[in-house]
């Protein structure tokens, strides 16, 4: 009997990710509307500090789980679909899965970079490294915009797939049954 579900650790990790990006998306959104100053002005220095390390934790760490769930791709074949897909559903899918992925993939690099590159440090949890020293601030400034695109990019290609998602489950083919936790 052919597999059609993913394993119940690849289904976890896809929805723990899924998590972390809306976390992510939502805090990024937050601190491009309002800036550093504008949140820091609205919760206080200490609360936005956090705030930043937890974007940056959480940013990392969101990096390693997507490299996690790759390689698990790479090692656990991918399960059939009760009903196949037509041509077109597999290219969008297949296209709107790549392009998620270098954004998973490229959002966390490009964030790592403009901060380093601002000379601000990079933080995961309790680690820091220091920022570069001369900082550039305008190629900062410059890489911190094309993360923030990045994210909206993102955020559109996440509705697509979601409401493909939401489709499927309304059609009741099993898709939506290989990576729901129940």
């Amino acid at each position: 009997m052919a597999k059609t579900r993913y394993s119940l650790f690849q289904r976890l990790l896809h929805w723990i990710i899924a998590l972390l990006i809306f976390g992510l998306l939502g805090m990024g959104f937050l601190f491009w509307g309002l800036g550093y100053q504008g949140l820091a002005g609205l919760v206080g220095e200490e609360l936005a500090g956090t705030f930043y390390m937890m974007h940056k934790s959480f940013g990392i760490l969101l990096f390693f789980l997507v490299v996690l769930r790759l390689l698990l791709f790479r090692f656990s074949p991918v399960p059939d679909y009760e009903v196949p897909l037509t041509g077109i559903e597999r290219g969008v899918s297949v296209g709107t899965h790549v392009l998620m992925y270098l954004l998973l993939i490229g959002l966390p690099i490009g964030g790592w970079l403009a901060t380093s590159i601002s000379g601000f440090p990079v933080q995961f949890f309790g680690w820091s490294q220091p920022g570069l020293d001369p900082a550039d601030k305008a190629l900062g400034e410059q890489l911190f915009l094309m993360h923030g695109i990045g994210g909206l990019v993102l955020l559109f290609v996440l509705l697509l797939h979601i409401g493909a998602g939401l489709k499927h489950w309304r059609l009741k083919d099993g898709i939506m049954r290989r990576m729901s936790l129940p």
